[in-house]
């Protein structure tokens, strides 16, 4: 049972570092032009050097709800990790780890959000670079879905014995 305390630590430790990389980074979208690479991430477009990132009308509301869904999953994540460890030591052995659990849960859904707004919203937008295609931040994202949800699941049925 240490073990698998010890590994649902350590992956919930990761995917809270994959979020805080993936929010961080700015490189959601990549493409080529003129110049070399280009990418856009949350917060800037960056060619040889990174400008603010110009949206405008709907996208702009758009880009605020994936930057603050992402930010709230970062919270939600650290939250949850601080609520294990607190729980850890307090609970009695048999029982489970819900608010954790419920927690993570709540982080899952604020990356689907997230992740899915930016994919519904900005995926053409780099149409007028060439071979405009996904980053490693926009992958992350979305293995860090699929991990909260694991930990979520595993927190909601796991018991201290």
């Amino acid at each position: 049972m240490l073990v698998l305390l010890a590994g649902i630590f350590v992956v919930h430790i990761a995917t809270v570092i994959m979020l805080f990389v993936s929010t961080i980074a700015n490189v959601w979208m990549v493409g080529s032009s003129t110049l070399g690479q280009v990418s856009s991430g949350l917060w800037l477009l960056c060619n040889r050097t990174c400008n603010q990132l110009q949206v405008s009308g709907d996208d702009e509301t758009s880009l605020k709800a994936v930057q603050t869904f992402m930010i709230l999953s970062i919270i939600f994540s650290v939250i949850a990790l601080v609520m294990f460890i607190v729980q850890l030591f307090t609970l009695e052995k048999g029982k489970r780890f819900y608010i954790t659990g419920a927690i993570m849960l709540v982080c899952w859904v604020c990356i689907l959000v997230g992740v899915s707004i930016y994919t519904a919203r900005f995926t053409d937008k780099m149409a007028e670079f060439a071979s405009p295609h996904h980053g490693y931040c926009f992958i992350l994202a979305w293995i860090c879905f699929c991990f909260s949800f694991i930990i979520s699941i595993l927190y909601l049925v796991l018991r201290k014995k």
